[in-house]
C-alpha cells in the first residue's frame, strides 16, 4: 500500500501512458481537474481519443452547453470542444486512448 496526492501530477492527471502517473496504461487516461470560477481551457479537439468528462461539482459550460453536478460530456474524436467554468468547478476525465500529443489547439474565432 502506498500513499499519493494529485498535488504531485501534471495538470491532476494521474492514470496514461506518461510519466508521473500512478499506472501506466496506453488504453486510457484519467484526471481529477479543478477549475476556478471564470477558467477556461483552450477550443481543442483530438484525432484519436474520445475524452469523456464528469462534472463532480460546479457548474461549467462546454460549447455554450450548462453542465452541473452530475453531468457528462462525451467529446468523440475531431469534435471541437472549449471548456469554461462557471463556478468553481471539479471534473473527473477520462480519454480513451491514451496517445501522446493528440490535442490540436484552435483558433478562437
Amino acid at each position: 500500500m502506498r500513499f499519493e496526492n494529485i498535488a504531485g501530477f501534471i495538470g491532476g492527471w494521474f492514470v496514461g501512458a506518461f510519466e508521473p502517473a500512478l499506472i501506466r496504461l496506453p488504453e486510457c487516461e484519467v484526471a481529477i481537474k479543478r477549475y476556478s470560477a471564470g477558467k477556461t481551457e483552450p477550443k481543442h479537439h483530438h484525432k484519436i481519443a474520445t475524452e469523456i468528462t464528469v462534472i463532480i461539482s460546479g457548474e461549467a459550460k462546454i460549447n455554450g452547453n450548462k453542465l452541473v453536478a452530475g453531468d457528462i460530456c462525451i467529446i468523440e474524436p475531431n469534435e471541437t470542444a472549449e471548456f469554461q467554468a462557471i463556478t468553481d468547478v471539479t471534473t473527473v476525465v477520462v480519454k480513451s486512448p491514451s496517445v501522446h500529443g493528440d490535442k490540436y489547439l484552435e483558433e478562437r474565432k
